[in-house]
């Protein structure tokens, strides 16, 4: 799994700290125009591990990034989608695993070809540590560090 710096993408540092502001965390920000109209995509995730994001969540943010990304790209002609992670989020870049610390993951390692789960404890440019969840009486609450790229899929699992 690669590890994309979130900053690099169009107008991410921008919208992230308004949404910071906010009280979530901006994990995802897609922005592309299309037939004249710009397309934007965007998932939040509250920054509290232990809270859920409502609709009305979802509404107070949507309503203060539309005005955002207005003001950046010059137009109103933008079609948005706002969502939280939802219950099983395909983690796409290894930049969003820090969104997810004190929540639960697991990620498909390639060198033991298996689903490893469990309480994500930090997560760094190169890999994440995490307090794994297992059947296996030896190996559960066991601290795992992985590197990301040994890593070929990772979820966020809302429980």
């Amino acid at each position: 799994m690669d590890y994309i710096s979130l900053n690099s993408y169009q107008h991410y540092s921008e919208c992230a700290k308004l949404v910071e502001g906010l009280g979530y965390f901006l994990v995802e920000l897609k922005v592309s125009p299309q037939r004249g109209v710009t397309q934007v995509q965007s998932v939040v995730a509250s920054m509290n591990p232990g809270d859920n994001i409502s609709v009305n969540d979802c509404a107070k943010v949507h309503r203060a990034l539309l005005a955002r990304l207005e003001e950046l790209l010059g137009t109103d002609n933008i079609s948005m989608e706002l969502s939280s992670p939802g219950m099983e989020r395909n983690i796409k870049n290894a930049a969003e695993f820090k969104f997810f610390i004190g929540r639960k993951i697991r990620v498909f390692c390639k060198s033991v070809s298996d689903w490893v789960g469990g309480e994500l404890l930090s997560a760094t440019e190169s890999e994440l540590s995490l307090k794994v969840e297992s059947d296996n009486p030896e190996l559960n609450g066991v601290e795992r560090t992985v590197q990301y790229s040994d890593i070929a899929k990772a979820k966020f699992i809302h429980i």
